[in-house]
């Protein structure tokens, strides 16, 4: 009598903790500009800057960074009010993801006043350069005009690397580099793809009870590529 196949066990969701540091930071060519320009706080060379780049391109890492070093606070791009105000008079503050298609563009506009008269500093963070934000109020499109602007470029593999072995190290994971070489030359060129990957790979191992081998990585990275496959047609 054949036996069942033994059922896959399901691992325990268990919290892990993706290290947001200075420290945890990796600087390449493709983000060293955008390093630079935060670790250079104060001495800013304007009161706004903007902080672009792809998604996942480690514009969050390097915003919660910042607000650690300068104190600031951060606020939501679709509703910059009363209290946004008050704390722009206060110190430092943050908007992520400023193109949001919800902008406040005259609470933006509002802000940007605000942080100039207390002589503080206000930095976006968005995937786009101000120019394709479609902002519709004139009088906000010139105060972006004038914003220091730092355009983070496509990751680049010692950053894809980087990332990849960090992300595996945040969830306790020894992964070889060859095997990591390997997934990067199969997989997107891009820090949202490694994140899927590693997830998909630690999950895989855990329920397998397995290391996370070149085997199985060119297992989860083909079921990857079927998926994607499916969705373009």
């Amino acid at each position: 009598m054949a036996r069942e196949p033994a059922a896959r066990q399901l691992p325990l969701e268990l919290p892990y903790m993706d290290a947001r540091s200075r420290d945890d930071l990796i600087v390449t060519p493709a983000n060293e500009l955008a390093v630079a320009l935060v670790e250079s706080w104060p001495s800013w060379p304007a009161p706004l800057v903007v902080l672009a780049g792809p998604a996942g391109s480690g514009k969050t890492h390097l915003a919660e960074i910042w607000c650690a070093l300068a104190g600031a606070q951060p606020l939501s791009a679709t509703s910059l009010g009363a209290e946004a105000m008050a704390a722009a008079g206060r110190g430092a503050v943050l908007i992520d993801d400023a193109d949001s298609p919800l902008l406040d563009e005259t609470g933006l506009f509002h802000l940007i006043n605000t942080v100039r008269a207390a002589h503080s500093h206000l930095l976006l963070t968005a995937r786009h350069l101000p120019s394709g934000w479609g902002v519709k109020l004139p009088d906000l499109l010139s105060r972006l005009k004038a914003a220091a602007v730092v355009d983070i470029r496509e990751p680049d593999d010692a950053l894809l690397a980087g990332v990849m072995t960090k992300l595996f190290a945040d969830r306790q994971v020894s992964v070889e580099p060859h095997v990591v070489q390997f997934i990067l030359r199969r997989i997107e060129r891009s820090l949202s793809a490694v994140r899927e990957v590693v997830e998909r790979l630690d999950r895989a191992a855990l329920e397998r009870k397995v290391r996370i081998s070149r085997s199985l990585a060119a297992e989860i990275v083909s079921e990857l590529e079927a998926r994607q496959g499916r969705l373009d047609l």
